[in-house]
Formats: structure tokens, C-alpha cells, sequence
């Protein structure tokens, strides 16, 4: 999961059917309407978006329209520099439409059924190949038949769908860890934990030194996922996560009851209040050394805007809970850009991401924001800063990789089924048999219908 702005605002993304979750939570949902869709589902597939082909009647060609989630203003920021680089290089424009990051994941689902823009920004994995599968999306073989070598085999698989065609262009990726402060933890005498019994003391005495042990915060309804499937993967492995996410594994397996047993150990750690906080101000606890440790993505970093806090910022891998899977797997989400269906300016929309897929775009986008690492293997990585050259270390070494519970299962189970379940249990964490027996019921509902 990226980083959310929590201020929603007004937006053409709008479903008026349902309109906005509270707390933003991402929902997306399925099928094709108006003639323009039709017309692209009654013929054999998804036209290939082609360098060959002209752009569409009433284009402007030299404009690329963008659908984007990057409201904070870092990755804001890091985008505009790569589109500038860009025109400058092309001299075709961007033109960026940027909506708050939750307000558009919840309503996207309308979005690319309406009059989408020609490119948007997205995620890998699964929720990639929701919108490709419902033909929301328009392949892009060729573009990557010029980017390919660009990228190792982790990340060429990750940017396909189910039918084997490439719908993303990925740029950038970023690892979840538990995050801390070095000079906190020199001033105390802590040791970095690697195992569940040394991470459940160290809780211990930094609650007895006065500190908050793990700041938290998930007000956007999406951070207690990321908490979820450390604990998961760490204790019953990568297979079964992964079984669990794709509905092949029962919510009710002892196994599962065994995750939010360990989650319930640490609660009363966690930050109180954590259901009306963003994971912004939860970040500012860190920053002010007023929490010890945080479980987060490493877009952490964002908050911290001084540069002597960001070079004290330092991570670990959540402990290891099994010695049979150790540490060995690591939550690196992929961010990127897909096309829509039927985009207006097809000869711009190649251009951009074939520019999108280079190291230099890469580059330039982590001039700006160093909390992420570039998704490419040829990207110059001689400029990372400690932080960023860790995360490369971390996700390069792992053993399997996922993308985050949102990421890895069918969207509108996520959404309307675990968000709301994690925010049950966090706010009152007895009864958790009847909450899995709950969520079991609607999962099997939800993967029945296709």
C-alpha cells in the first residue's frame, strides 16, 4: 500500500451510487459500460496499444492526459519533476490530474468506466489484474518489448496479467520493516530484535521507559493490513499467505486464529487512539522520539523533513515467529502506470511510458523522493542514501516478495470485509472466532461471484 493523504475533496471520481467510504478506503470494482466499451469488448480482445498507430479523433497530440493518487507532496512533487524531464525531452505535455490518494482508489472503479484519463497511476500484482481481466485497461506488450531489459524477471512478472500481457510500467517499490530511531535506541540500550520473544521485550521496556513501543495509526483504514501480514507470512509462511489472500485458505484454519492471538500479544503496545489517526501523525511520534518503533512502509521517511532526524531513521525485518520461514519473506509493494482503454493520444501515451520504463525517469523521480527505491535494475543507485541502498538490499535478498493484503487479494474483499474486520479487532480484540467465522462467510460469498 502507498501513503495517503487523509483530506478527502470533491472529485469527478465520484460514484453517486455509493459515494465515499469513510476513512477512504480503496474499493475497485468491475465491469465496461458506454459505446466506447462496448466497442473494445465485442471484437476478439483489448486492442495492443501500438507506437504505429495515430491518436484518437479530437486528440491533442502533443498532450497526455494522466489520472494520478499522488496527492502527499513529495511523490506530488517527484512525478511533476519526471513529466517536466519529459516535455523537455519530447515536448509532449502531461497532463496531470491529481486526486487525493484514498478518494481515488475507493472510486476508480467509475473512473475507468466513464471517460478516464489516458494513463493512471497504479499498483502491481492483483489489483493490476483485476481492472486488465475486466478489460478496463489496454495491454502494452509493445512498449515493454523496448523496456524489458530494464527490469529483472520479479518485476516483468508482477506487471502481467492473467492472460500473460503486460498492463503496468513499474517505477518504483519500497519495503514494510519496523522502522526506529538510532539514537533512541543508543540512549536506551535497546538491540535490534530478531526474534518474537526479543521484540515482545523490547516492548516491554520501552513502555517502562516511557515511550509509546509502536506508534500507529489507521484512521485511512489500510495500515492494520501491513501489520497482519508480517505476523502471517512470518508464522505460517509465504505459501499460505498467499493461499489466504486468494481465498483458497479458510479465515476460520487455527492457523489464522494463531496470527491475531500473536497481533493481540503486542496491542497493548501499539498507540492508543490508533482508529482516529492518519499514518502521517502516527509517523510524527517517531519524528519527536516519542514512540519507539513504527510497522510501516518505508515512505516513512516522507515525514521526516529535517535532515538529521531522516539520517538517524533505520529499519529491521519484523521479527521471525517460525524458524521453518525465518525472515526470509519481505512486503515490497510496486507502484506504476497503466493505461486505460480506450486512451485519446495512443502515439503520447507510448512515448510516456516507454520514457516512464527508463532509468533516467527513475532517476529523476528519486531525486525528489528517496523514500522508495527504483523498481528498475539498471537505475544508477551510486546517489541512495543508506536508507535506500538497506531497501535495496532487503527486497533484493528476499526470498519471496508480496505486495500487500489490498494488493495480493481481490479488491472488494479487502475493502468491504477485512478494512472494517482489522478495525474491529483493533478496537476490541476479544472474540475472535466469531469475527473469523464472519469473515470467512462474506469471503466465500465475494470470491463465488467471479
Amino acid at each position: 500500500m502507498h501513503p495517503t493523504s487523509s483530506a478527502a475533496s470533491p472529485t469527478p471520481f465520484a460514484d453517486p451510487a455509493r459515494g465515499p467510504r469513510p476513512g477512504g478506503g480503496p474499493s475497485r470494482r468491475s465491469l465496461l459500460r458506454g459505446a466506447g466499451g462496448a466497442a473494445l469488448l465485442a471484437g476478439a480482445g483489448t486492442p495492443l496499444l501500438s507506437a504505429c498507430g495515430g491518436s484518437g479523433p479530437g486528440s491533442d497530440p502533443k498532450t497526455v492526459t494522466l489520472g494520478s493518487n499522488a496527492s502527499d507532496a513529495v511523490p506530488k512533487a517527484a512525478f511533476e519533476s519526471v513529466y517536466t524531464a519529459f516535455r523537455k525531452r519530447s515536448g509532449i505535455t502531461v497532463a496531470v490530474n491529481t486526486k487525493d490518494h484514498n478518494t481515488f482508489q475507493e472510486q476508480i472503479n467509475s473512473y475507468l468506466q466513464g471517460t478516464p484519463d489516458d494513463v493512471f497511476n497504479w499498483f502491481a500484482g492483483i489489483r493490476m489484474q483485476f481492472f486488465a481481466a475486466k478489460k478496463l485497461a489496454t495491454p502494452i506488450d509493445d512498449v515493454w518489448e523496448r523496456i524489458g531489459g530494464n527490469f529483472p524477471e520479479a518485476m516483468k512478472k508482477l506487471s502481467k496479467g492473467e492472460d500473460g500481457r503486460y498492463y503496468l510500467v513499474p517505477m518504483t517499490t519500497y519495503p514494510w520493516a519496523v522502522f526506529y530511531r538510532r539514537s533512541v535506541f543508543r540512549q536506551h540500550g535497546y538491540q535490534v530484535p530478531t526474534t518474537w520473544d526479543q521484540f515482545t521485550s523490547l516492548c516491554r521496556r520501552m513502555k517502562q521507559d516511557g515511550l509509546v513501543p509502536i506508534a500507529f495509526g489507521d484512521k485511512d483504514q489500510w495500515p492494520a493490513m501491513g501489520t497482519f501480514d508480517q505476523i502471517n507470512f512470518r508464522l505460517n509462511g509465504y505459501d499460505f499467505h498467499v493461499r489466504l489472500m486468494a481465498g483458497k485458505a479458510a479465515w476460520t484454519d487455527a492457523r489464522v486464529r494463531t496470527v491475531f492471538d500473536h497481533w493481540a500479544e503486542i496491542l497493548p503496545y501499539h498507540q492508543d487512539g490508533a482508529l482516529g489517526r492518519t499514518w502521517q501523525d502516527a509517523a510524527q511520534a517517531l519524528v519527536a522520539k516519542k514512540a519507539g518503533m513504527y510497522v510501516l512502509g518505508s515512505f516513512v521517511a516522507q515525514q521526516f523533513t529535517d535532515k538529521a532526524d531522516l539520517d538517524d531513521l533505520d529499519f529491521f525485518a519484523f521479527p521471525e515467529l517460525n524458524p521453518a520461514y525465518g525472515q526470509d519473506t519481505v512486503e515490497a509493494p510496486t507502484d506504476g502506470f497503466m493505461v486505460s482503454r480506450a486512451p485519446k493520444n495512443h502515439d503520447g501515451v507510448v512515448k510516456l511510458l516507454e520514457y516512464l520504463g527508463s532509468p533516467d525517469a527513475e532517476q529523476t523521480y528519486l531525486r525528489t523522493d528517496p523514500s522508495v527505491v527504483a523498481a528498475s535494475t539498471r537505475a544508477d543507485t551510486s546517489s541512495y542514501s543508506a536508507l535506500q541502498k538497506k531497501a535495496f538490499t532487503m527486497i533484493s535478498g528476499a526470498k519471496t516478495l508480496t505486495q500487500f493484503m489490498d494488493r495480493d487479494s481481490r479488491p472488494d474483499f479487502t475493502s468491504t470485509v477485512m478494512q472494517p474486520a482489522l478495525q474491529k479487532f483493533v478496537q476490541d480484540p476479544k472474540g475472535i472466532d466469531s469475527l473469523l467465522s464472519s469473515i470467512e462467510r462474506q469471503k466465500k460469498t465475494i470470491f463465488a461471484s467471479g
